[in-house]
């Protein structure tokens, strides 16, 4: 079975969940108590990835590199924390519209950085209805301008977490093969 590895960084602002989204997709879990990450935090997981191409299996290993979301710190850090990338998920919170809006200013950091990776975006916290502030026309219409697909996402319940990142795994399988 081929083996590839590839670095994919979590991005978006404080409090969308990004912590939380990776604990679910590693290891199953959720915690709602909120803990800011400080700097970058790496997690890795194995996935096995039906071979868009129709050759099998794939033993695909995530490097998942969970950046900080304090805005003040991107441009000091961004070449230590998206060099090597491979791929994105851009990640913001559907009650809080500015954190849709800032993820055209993540994207451009990691471009200067890693060029053009492949990205998708999480509208996460779905399950917070009742709170929500981005409509499915302006998130359609926002991912639609810049070419990214997108996942309605909830770390709490698991919705989508694991499409997601199988999404972003086969769209750096096209970047990480010769």
């Amino acid at each position: 079975m081929e083996q590839m590895k590839a670095k994919v960084c979590l991005c978006g602002d404080h409090a969308v969940g990004k912590t939380s989204l990776i604990a679910r997709f590693v290891h199953n879990v959720f915690g709602d108590k909120y803990i800011r990450t400080i700097g970058t935090k790496i997690t890795s997981k194995e996935v096995i990835i039906d071979d868009p191409n129709g050759k099998g299996q794939i033993n695909f290993i995530y490097q998942i590199w969970d950046i900080m979301g304090q805005r003040d710190y991107r441009n000091y850090m961004k070449d230590s924390y998206f060099y090597g990338c491979k791929g994105c998920i851009m990640v913001f919170d559907l009650t809080r519209p500015e954190t849709l809006h800032d993820l055209d200013n993540w994207y451009g950091v990691i471009n200067d950085v890693a060029g053009n990776v492949p990205a998708i975006v999480m509208a996460n916290k779905v399950d917070l209805k009742d709170m929500r502030e981005v409509d499915d026309n302006t998130l359609e219409r926002f991912c639609g301008e810049r070419g990214f697909s997108y996942h309605l996402t909830s770390a709490k319940s698991g919705d989508n977490v694991e499409d997601s990142f199988e999404e972003i795994g086969l769209l750096m399988l096209g970047v990480c093969r010769p």
